[in-house]
């Protein structure tokens, strides 16, 4: 028992609490200070006693609920208590109140820590004081000795005076012990009170996993637009570095391919920065997403570095749902991103065939290109095809990669997707 007692008084957080305590208490004087004024205020203007003590009651207890009422007030409350009571919220940081079933909890937790705080700090100011009295006993004269207008104690001069220093010692930590006693139990209510309720957690963790969800799409985004993009530079500065010297023109239409495709690589990459912001304002801004109705300007840029993309169209792609046409535009992006991947410096003679089918059974997606050497052994698309399968089974489709059957140096690497739609007639869709 006695180890516990020391560890409690060796315990940083003991100190820490008593520090929160205080904070209530110094809250409570400086209420004390001003209703003390206004009780007497309402006590002269109140017709009768009886209902100047109801008066004197309400000025007293509603400034603190009140004030407790304030939104802002749990934010401040949530950074005290995780400082100085060590209680970690699920809610982090805690924000300001948002309902009126926070604010009547904060303003319920508030009122408690003024509560706990007054009493804490009357323990305090009676340890200090207390311990001075008692100290300076056996070197007072015997008699009675007067400490306040209504306070006073008696010396006798006798040996019984010499036990007094040794209890005035034990009131200063006495008072430390009731403020961890304090601490302890308004760090155990303090999630109960100021956190979520289980209600609040669950819409606390769907928000979150909405905000995951988005942050993983945003990521395939930057992942198929930039790795795009930045493809299109390797092979159009490897190109134009061949031809530098015998075909200079070439080389030209090389790097303003290169500044094109770099250009739009660093807008795709500021739009998806800026909506990974925490801070950004709702309705900002935001670059519009590309779709299928986008695919002659990929297709060109593509064409731009030297690759031989054949295009075949069957049905009318206007009437796709806007998240179909969205997700089919990235597919293909990045499928021609892997094809110029894995060409390796055979890139300049790649073709790519892709056709885009519509019909009643779906959208199907299919793009297959020569593969060469050591691109042969590959049996997966890396996270390009990963990300494409994600896409695909969030708009449950299905998603065939792989290489087709060729002689040993040469093969044919095939993508095909297809993905349930229900055709529409509005055409403005398709473009998001």
């Amino acid at each position: 028992m006695a180890v516990a007692g020391v560890r409690v008084l060796g315990r940083g957080s003991t100190y820490l609490r008593w520090v929160y305590l205080l904070l209530g208490a110094a809250l409570v004087l400086a209420f004390l200070l001003v209703e003390s004024a206004l009780a007497a205020l309402v006590q002269d203007l109140a017709p009768s006693r009886p209902f100047a003590v109801l008066l004197i009651a309400l000025v007293v207890v509603a400034p603190p609920v009140v004030l407790g009422l304030l939104p802002a007030v749990r934010e401040v409350e949530g950074i005290a208590v995780e400082s100085l009571l060590g209680v970690r919220f699920d809610e982090r940081p805690l924000g300001p109140a948002r309902t009126w079933a926070q604010r009547r909890r904060t303003s319920l937790w508030f009122v408690l820590h003024l509560i706990a705080g007054g009493v804490a700090g009357v323990a305090t100011t009676a340890a200090v004081f207390g311990s001075i009295v008692l100290i300076g006993t056996p070197f007072r004269a015997p008699g009675r000795h007067q400490i306040a207008p209504d306070l006073s104690y008696t010396t006798s001069g006798t040996w019984t005076d010499l036990w007094m220093p040794a209890v005035g010692l034990t009131l200063i930590p006495l008072q430390f012990y009731l403020a961890a006693g304090f601490g302890a139990a308004l760090a155990h209510w303090a999630p109960r009170v100021l956190g979520p309720t289980p209600a609040e957690r669950i819409e606390l963790l769907e928000r979150r996993t909405a905000t995951l969800a988005e942050r993983n799409r945003l990521a395939r985004e930057l992942h198929d637009s930039v790795g795009h993009a930045l493809s299109l530079v390797t092979l159009q500065a490897g190109a134009a570095r061949r031809v530098l010297a015998t075909d200079p023109a070439f080389a030209e239409n090389a790097l303003a391919a290169m500044e094109t495709s770099a250009r739009a690589a660093l807008a795709d990459l500021d739009h998806v920065l800026g909506l990974l912001r925490d801070d950004r304002r709702e309705g900002s801004a935001t670059a519009p997403q590309s779709t299928l109705g986008d695919l002659s300007r990929l297709v060109d840029a593509t064409r731009a570095g030297g690759i031989t993309v054949v295009v075949r169209r069957e049905g009318d792609l206007d009437g796709l749902p806007a998240a179909v046409s969205r997700e089919a535009y990235r597919i293909v992006q990045e499928g021609l991103t892997n094809a110029i991947r894995h060409a390796g410096h055979r890139a300049d003679d790649l073709v790519v065939d892709l056709t885009i089918n519509l019909d009643a059974s779906g959208l199907r997606l299919e793009l297959s290109n020569p593969v060469h050497g050591p691109a042969l052994s590959r049996t997966s698309g890396g996270r390009g095809l990963a990300g494409i399968r994600e896409r695909v089974e969030v708009l449950r489709g299905t998603v065939e990669a792989g290489l087709a059957p060729g002689d040993d140096a040469v093969g044919t690497w095939r993508l095909a997707v297809t993905l349930p739609v229900a055709i529409t007639k509005n055409p403005s869709r398709a473009r998001g």
